[in-house]
Order: structure tokens, then C-alpha cells, then sequence
């Protein structure tokens, strides 16, 4: 991509965790977004359509990421069995993404964005669990992991003094290999 290309939609992307601190995303214009950035309606719309198609693209974009990082580790870590490597680069990326994630799930963000991630985590999980279906608990326990992963980045993601992602990573590491309520194996949980 085209350096100004960046540099315009990062600007854009700048104004609008500005206004999704204060307002609501049906609160937001286009008009309002490029005043704020000092860019002219015209360059916005060679990019997106209106504010929501650039939410959808910034999320896709973000989900795609998210989606790679899962293929490329789990692929490694299925071979070892260690998931720390998968939650290390997961919190990297939650926090290297940190001011748009927070203000998308936040009182002002995007409602579907938290259920967009607890869907990805879904696909990736059961695929992995799937060899467990037969567990009289499977569902719950697989709901006890997907909302529990969803919970903690959430709750990382709203902290105002987080914790780094190497202490994070660590201690979800220790929380799956202590789980006493899922009788699922430790190395097949992500």
C-alpha cells in the first residue's frame, strides 16, 4: 500500500477512536471524522463509504490478522503442545491494536465487535476440541473456554493499567494447565 494511503487512513483511523470515545458510531459523520483530521470528504470516500464500511474494513482487517496469527501457531504448537507461543503473539497483537480494539468494544464501539471475536475463537477452538465432542461436557466446557478467553482480553483491553502481554500470556498459560473444572486435557485448550 502506498505510503500516503497509510498515512491518510491512519489519520482516519486516529479521528475516529477520538470521536469513539465520546460518541456513539450512528453518532459519527463522515463530515465530523474529516474536519477533525483535516482531510477533504472526497479523499474519505476514496477509501470507504461511510463511517461503517470503515469500521467493517478496520475489523476485517484486524480479524484477518488475529485469523493468521491463530493458522500460523497453532499449526506450530499442535505439533508441541505448548499454547504459551499462541498467547504471547495474541496479546501482541491485542496490544499493538490496543486504542482501536478498546474503544470498539467499548460503551461507544461497535456491540457485534466482542461477538465477531468470541466466533473466531469458536472456529479456531473447535476444530481443535472436536476430537472431545463425545464428552458428556463437552459444551460446557467449551463455553467456560471461549468466554473465558473473550473475558480476559476484554478485560485486559479496558484495563487502564494493564498488565504486559509476556504476564498476561504466562498466566493464562498457568490458568490452562490448572483448569479444574474442564476435564479436557491441558495441551488440546487454547
Amino acid at each position: 500500500m502506498d505510503r500516503r494511503i497509510r498515512k491518510t487512513r491512519a489519520l482516519l483511523v486516529q479521528g475516529l477512536i477520538h470521536l469513539l470515545q465520546q460518541k456513539d458510531i450512528k453518532d459519527i459523520s463522515v463530515k465530523e471524522l474529516t474536519d477533525m483530521v483535516d482531510i477533504n470528504r472526497g479523499t474519505f470516500y476514496l477509501h470507504y463509504s461511510d463511517i461503517y464500511d470503515m469500521i467493517n474494513t478496520i475489523e476485517d482487517d484486524m480479524f484477518r490478522e488475529f485469523s493468521d496469527i491463530l493458522d500460523k501457531d497453532l499449526n506450530n504448537t499442535l505439533d508441541n503442545t505448548s499454547y504459551s507461543a499462541v498467547l504471547l503473539d495474541l496479546f501482541l497483537f491485542l496490544d499493538h491494536n490496543r486504542e482501536i480494539t478498546r474503544v470498539l468494544i467499548g460503551p461507544h464501539g461497535d456491540l457485534t465487535f466482542v461477538n465477531k471475536l468470541k466466533d473466531l475463537i469458536k472456529t479456531r477452538l473447535i476444530s481443535i476440541m472436536s476430537m472431545y465432542r463425545d464428552d458428556p461436557n463437552f459444551e460446557i466446557n467449551f463455553a467456560f473456554v471461549v468466554s473465558g478467553y473473550t473475558g480476559v482480553f476484554e478485560s485486559w483491553l479496558l484495563s487502564d493499567h494493564p498488565q504486559s502481554p509476556e504476564y498476561m500470556a504466562e498466566i493464562c498459560s498457568k490458568m490452562i494447565q490448572v483448569n479444574p473444572v474442564a476435564p479436557i486435557p491441558h495441551s488440546i485448550i487454547v
